[in-house]
């Protein structure tokens, strides 16, 4: 029709993570979100072994009523030897609730030939945001370089500008397969880096926490013993009143940019031996001259990103 303005197409995404606690959350935010198109769901090793990921993912599915294909992927590093967070999220990588039986696997196709063939046959280009340890993305774009033509950006929940969570030096999705960030930072392709330094400012504390005990669904429920549980951690190692809300950050920053502040900076991976080992080291003062090549978040409006997740969470009946 002459004149007639077209809504945008819904956003094509896939997720690719390590479900943990926070994942899953950042998972039903994509699902409810009409904006994103999720095109698939991928696992990685990280937070616990690639058995038991996968198998959260597909809770998430089960959870959410959503029809999204779930695609297990790496299970250790690309060098490096694999570590994991139990003591974070707990032997299943998500105690705390109930967790239901699902009633479909996943699909019989590895996550990264699935990324590959996905990335190079879609029409417009796709966003990868990754939330656990970078392998799959890395093999990926090793495995077939051109994908990266047509992938759109990477919004990855991991790293710190400033001190790490699982060594002095380095975050747990750094650490865990520092020689794949290694590559992922050199690929060219644009990159939203979510870090420790933003993902501290966003913390459930227990009146967010109640806000999603009161919506009163099923959902609503899970995501708030999901929190609680996590905020144990939290309380122990760093005093706070809450856990920190790392990976629904990815997300909620494709659909809300105005909530979040970025910068452009240099960022490279400490891929030596050592301390210092998976150190996400940002150029925040554009000492060494080096272009830039990722936007990293700095600033997060906490009360809007709560907002938004309960807006969205509300939507699952």
């Amino acid at each position: 029709m002459p004149g007639m303005v077209r809504a945008p197409l819904p956003l094509p995404v896939i997720l690719d993570g390590d479900p943990g606690h926070d994942d899953v959350v950042n998972i039903l935010l994509a699902l409810a979100s009409p904006e994103l198109d999720v095109l698939g769901v991928t696992s990685v090793f990280g937070n616990v072994g690639l058995d038991r990921t996968t198998r959260n993912a597909l809770i998430t599915r089960e959870l959410s009523g959503r029809d999204v294909p779930v695609y297990a992927g790496a299970d250790r590093p690309l060098v490096s030897a694999r570590i994991s967070a139990e003591a974070v999220h707990g032997e299943s990588g998500l105690d705390g609730p109930h967790l239901p039986t699902p009633t479909r696997g996943t699909e019989d196709e590895h996550a990264v030939e699935f990324i590959v063939r996905t990335v190079r046959a879609h029409p417009r280009p796709v966003t990868l945001v990754p939330t656990g340890p970078l392998t799959n993305v890395a093999l990926a774009l090793r495995l077939a370089p051109d994908i990266a033509a047509n992938i759109e950006q990477i919004v990855w929940m991991g790293g710190s500008t400033d001190t790490g969570n699982w060594t002095p030096a380095a975050e747990f999705n750094a650490l865990a397969d520092p020689h794949a960030a290694h590559i992922v930072f050199g690929s060219g392709v644009p990159i939203t880096m979510i870090g420790l330094n933003a993902s501290h400012q966003a913390i459930a504390h227990p009146a967010r926490v109640q806000a999603f005990r009161a919506l009163g669904t099923p959902v609503g429920d899970f995501v708030a013993e999901l929190l609680a549980f996590f905020a144990d951690h939290h309380r122990e190692r760093y005093g706070w009143d809450g856990g920190a809300l790392h990976d629904p950050l990815t997300v909620a920053w494709l659909l809300r940019p105005e909530l979040f502040v970025t910068r452009p900076m240099h960022v490279q991976i400490d891929v030596t031996d050592g301390p210092s080992a998976g150190r996400t080291v940002a150029d925040v003062w554009n000492v060494t001259g080096h272009a830039p090549n990722a936007d990293v978040m700095t600033q997060v409006d906490a009360d809007g990103f709560f907002a938004l997740l309960v807006e969205r969470i509300a939507t699952y009946r």
